[in-house]
């Protein structure tokens, strides 16, 4: 069996972003205003917090600058900490800036990003990790599919509040958000004991859903094209609209769960329940 194919992302940015920008700019002005499910974050702190994402990006990609302010990172925990801390920083910061500077640095920063993007080689080594897949170094494609990740489910917890979700539904951006999130799934079994030959099938129903084969191969768990004559030990199945939310902590454990639907082995079906494919 074969392990999963790269993600191709690259070219999905500008249309992300054209979504985003054009959604934007139909706000009413209470609109910007109005909660999230980012506990503490407005529609324009999430905003707020894409334009700071891009900024970073060129800083990094173009102009090859890094902060003096170097962290102590020891640990996952105290990465997730240093990040959170670096997010809420620019979003308090940020709160005095009016709605209609974050569009124009929006408009300006997401086609620079999506230029500097297409000049990384996808098979050299990115400059970080994708840590909530266990990985200590990445290749750029993974890095620039996780950062695709990042910028949909961003927007999507914008559009959840408006009720305009439909549009990031569409199987052509759904589809890749959810291979990458999926990723996370060896990491997320790595401490449940199982048999060589175990099958895990994991399907995500919906527009742009599909099925993940997560196989028990010695003493690892790996990501598979297909089961071939395997039959799954557990199938689970969960739906679209609830997958994205679970996976970025967008919704607990436990109001998930009458979503989250197991077949076979109960205990090979429910760790998907703790699966996050975000820094949290």
């Amino acid at each position: 069996m074969q392990p999963l194919p790269p993600i191709e992302t690259v070219d999905l940015f500008p249309i992300l972003n054209d979504h985003l920008l054009d959604l934007l700019r139909r706000l009413a002005p209470d609109d910007w205003q109005r909660p999230t499910v980012c506990k503490g974050w407005t529609v324009k702190d999430i905003v707020s917090h894409i334009v700071d994402g891009n900024w970073r990006r060129i800083t990094l990609y173009r102009d090859h600058y890094q902060s003096p302010e170097i962290p102590v990172i020891n640990s996952y925990e105290s990465l997730v900490q240093y990040l959170n801390q670096l997010n809420q920083d620019w979003v308090v910061a940020t709160r005095r800036l009016s709605p209609a500077i974050l569009i124009g640095w929006l408009a300006q920063t997401g086609p620079a990003v999506y230029e500097l993007f297409k000049q990384q080689p996808p098979f050299e080594a990115a400059p970080f990790s994708v840590a909530w897949a266990g990985e200590e170094t990445s290749l750029n494609w993974f890095h620039i599919a996780r950062e695709y990740t990042e910028l949909w489910h961003h927007q999507q917890q914008i559009r959840l509040t408006l009720d305009q979700t439909d549009v990031l539904m569409a199987p052509e951006l759904h589809h890749p958000l959810l291979d990458t999130f999926m990723r996370a799934l060896p990491h997320t079994f790595r401490y449940v004991n199982a048999q060589p030959g175990t099958l895990v099938t994991v399907t995500i129903t919906g527009p742009g859903g599909g099925t993940w084969y997560l196989l028990r191969q010695d003493t690892q768990w790996t990501l598979v094209q297909g089961a071939g004559s395997l039959q799954p030990a557990a199938a689970v199945r969960l739906d679209g609209a609830v997958a994205w939310r679970l996976f970025t902590k967008g919704l607990s454990t436990d109001d998930a769960r009458p979503y989250l639907f197991v077949s076979g082995d109960q205990t090979l079906g429910t760790p998907v329940l703790q699966m996050l494919s975000v820094m949290a």
